[in-house]
């Protein structure tokens, strides 16, 4: 049975996919964005379906448009406890964490957001960041973690000018050493800021997130990825109680979206 966390009566509901045809349905939206929209290579165990060895140990936060009965978002939840028995978390395919993994609490990594491209808009937002926000209530976590995914302009990655628009405050502490398993070579570099930083980023950033800004090169999405943690006790105070509260309140959730600056668009990272 499917966990769910917002009202019934609304159109958009956020929960937890809780059978095989709800986590199918996420896993084909996943393919429709990332493969047939973004044109990224997806290494699938089932064609037509963004469908990884991963999947099966993770939660999938999905929105339903309840007047239709189909899943219009979904987003992929690793907590500590499956991630021990996965082996290790996604992010640590692309970055050194050791010493972030070290910290004392509870662990929650967000991936493989994407929204269906005829339902973008703010409701749909609202409804899966209601969905984590009780995730994370009721799981008692310390940390939001993942991989804020940077497309490239067209002349490539401008990393030095990502790294100017980040402020000198939200990159997180040098001690906790997180390394990039791959950079992104000289040759896909530009000096020049094209594409602007991503809106869910900016969202996190605004949350009080950390940002380490040595990103790694995702060759099958043809993205950079930054790391970004999120300390749940470091909330900005201004955004805490929204955050925490949206759980139970459908409006704290679009203002949350609102003043959080958050877009309704694809996007392959917690971000």
């Amino acid at each position: 049975m499917s966990i769910t966390f917002s009202d019934r009566s609304v159109r958009y509901r956020a929960e937890i996919a809780g059978n095989t045809d709800d986590v199918r349905a996420a896993l084909a939206l996943r393919h429709r964005v990332f493969a047939e929209e973004m044109g990224a290579r997806l290494h699938s165990r089932t064609p037509g379906l963004d469908d990884e060895e991963l999947d099966d140990f993770c939660d999938h936060l999905v929105v339903r448009d309840t007047r239709s009965d189909r899943i219009v978002a979904c987003s992929r939840l690793l907590t500590d406890t499956q991630a021990a028995r996965y082996g290790r978390y996604y992010s640590e395919s692309e970055f050194d964490l050791d010493r972030v993994l070290a910290l004392p609490g509870r662990f929650l990594e967000i991936g493989r957001t994407c929204v269906d491209p005829g339902e973008r808009g703010g409701l749909v937002m609202s409804s899966l960041w209601t969905g984590l926000a009780d995730y994370v209530s009721r799981g008692g976590f310390s940390y939001l973690m993942g991989c804020a995914s940077i497309p490239p302009g067209p002349g490539g990655f401008a990393i030095d000018a990502l790294c100017r628009n980040i402020a000198a405050h939200r990159f997180g502490p040098a001690d906790l050493a997180v390394i990039s398993k791959r950079q992104v070579p000289r040759w896909r570099r530009c000096d020049r800021d094209e594409s602007g930083g991503p809106p869910l980023l900016q969202a996190y950033l605004r949350l009080g997130c950390w940002v380490w800004g040595d990103p790694y090169w995702d060759e099958d999405f043809d993205c950079m990825d930054v790391f970004i943690l999120l300390d749940l006790a470091r909330l900005q105070q201004r955004y805490e109680k929204r955050f925490m509260t949206l759980r139970a309140d459908a409006t704290a959730a679009r203002e949350f979206g609102r003043v959080a600056g958050i877009s309704p668009v694809r996007t392959r990272g917690v971000i």
